[in-house]
């Protein structure tokens, strides 16, 4: 179901409009490079003065893909935006059932420019402690205040906004929605339900979740049944997509509101049009790659399962494929990772400020590519570590 515009983001209307009254509202349109020549939307061929092709690299077709022009040149309001950004848009819409989106360079830029973006003076930001550091960086840049809540506490949340709420404008609740470095997910519901009483937005970001969950593969959001309930949503395109990039999606305000002021979409040179291509190709068919999602699912389940880890109740945590294993020090997530190279297994030590002291661990990412043997050569390395 598309998202319809409503009075909840009139803020978002009149800053447009007085962008629009004061001749500076922006627009994205459709460019396609052919040599030094541009063809506009209308089919009118231009000299391309705008591009940033400084040695002729892409002009000349020297830099090229299977025949398509590798770099995009320019910044997507200028003349970096092509039909292959168009389609990759398009199929994005339709994945998330929303009524617009944007593409972004890289994941991090979509997740740091759209806070930066949204949030501004007069509003508040509650951001869970192990949000994604794109998004911390987002929170970093706003001019907005920012409070971090604790891990998945909807109760300092409720709590917070029930003292504080009349003191700012808007107010923007933010989640990963699968935290990368735990396997857990965010409590979109009850999130859901306190944005609704206190008149708040969330924006969700579904990095590790968008082709892993949901029956159509769009994230967690699908997955819980609660896509048209969440405000904004954030994601990447260099994960389960397998290419490169990210978008953010919504309601057309917002969208309009990305392009106008979004610095890292405005000033840096847009995704490759050759990986966007790629990135349509796949986006389009992630709702046919159910089989894909339940093998991984079942890897995942199999290896929580083999080697005791954490229980998870949740049927949507059980099927996440990341799954850490906390070692405590930095010294011995070293040594441990060590050891299962070793065995030919190649999994990470992570160790702070990626995670919080004490709480140095090897993370596991599973893959629909991996083989029954292989995760149970997995658990058998796991099983002979030392306690």
């Amino acid at each position: 179901m598309l998202n319809k515009p409503t009075q909840r983001f009139s803020s978002l209307v009149h800053r447009l409009d007085d962008q629009a009254r004061a001749n500076r509202r922006r627009q994205l349109s459709v460019h396609q490079g052919d040599g030094t020549g541009l063809i506009d939307a209308g089919g009118n061929r231009l000299i391309n003065f705008g591009s940033n092709d400084y040695l002729g690299l892409v002009a000349d077709s020297i830099v090229t893909v299977s025949s398509e022009n590798l770099g995009a040149t320019a910044s997507p309001l200028v003349c970096g935006w092509s039909p292959e950004h168009e389609r990759l848009r398009d199929a994005i819409c339709h994945l998330e059932q929303t009524e617009s989106a944007v593409v972004f360079a890289s994941g991090y830029a979509a997740c740091s420019g759209t806070i930066a973006t949204l949030a501004i003076d007069g509003d508040l930001i509650l951001s869970d402690q192990l949000n994604h550091a794109s998004l911390i960086d987002g929170c970093r840049l706003a001019r907005s205040q920012t409070v971090v809540y604790p891990h998945r506490d909807v109760n300092f949340v409720d709590d917070h906004l029930r003292r504080y709420r009349g003191e700012y404008h808007d107010v923007w609740l933010v989640t990963d929605s699968v935290f990368s470095m735990d396997g857990d997910v965010a409590p979109l519901i009850p999130l859901i339900e306190i944005a609704s009483r206190y008149n708040a937005y969330l924006v969700v970001d579904e990095a590790h979740a968008t082709g892993v969950l949901g029956d159509r593969g769009s994230g967690l959001c699908e997955a819980m049944g609660v896509a048209d309930r969440v405000d904004v949503r954030i994601g990447t395109l260099s994960k389960a997509v397998g290419c490169q990039g990210g978008f953010a999606a919504g309601p057309k305000v917002v969208i309009d509101t990305l392009i106008q002021s979004c610095r890292s979409l405005i000033f840096s040179t847009a995704l490759s049009p050759v990986i966007a291509n790629a990135a349509c190709g796949i986006v389009e068919l992630l709702p046919r790659m159910a089989d894909r999602r339940r093998r991984v699912a079942e890897h995942a389940k199999r290896l929580r399962e083999g080697i005791a880890a954490h229980v998870k109740h949740d049927p949507i945590e059980q099927a996440i494929p990341i799954v850490p294993v906390i070692t405590g020090s930095d010294l011995s997530a070293l040594q441990a990772s060590e050891r299962l190279h070793y065995q030919g297994c190649w999994v990470p030590a992570i160790r702070p400020p990626t995670v919080p002291r004490d709480q140095s661990r090897l993370r596991i990412s599973l893959s629909a590519a991996h083989d029954c043997e292989q995760i149970s050569r997995l658990i058998d390395a796991l099983s002979a570590l030392p306690d």
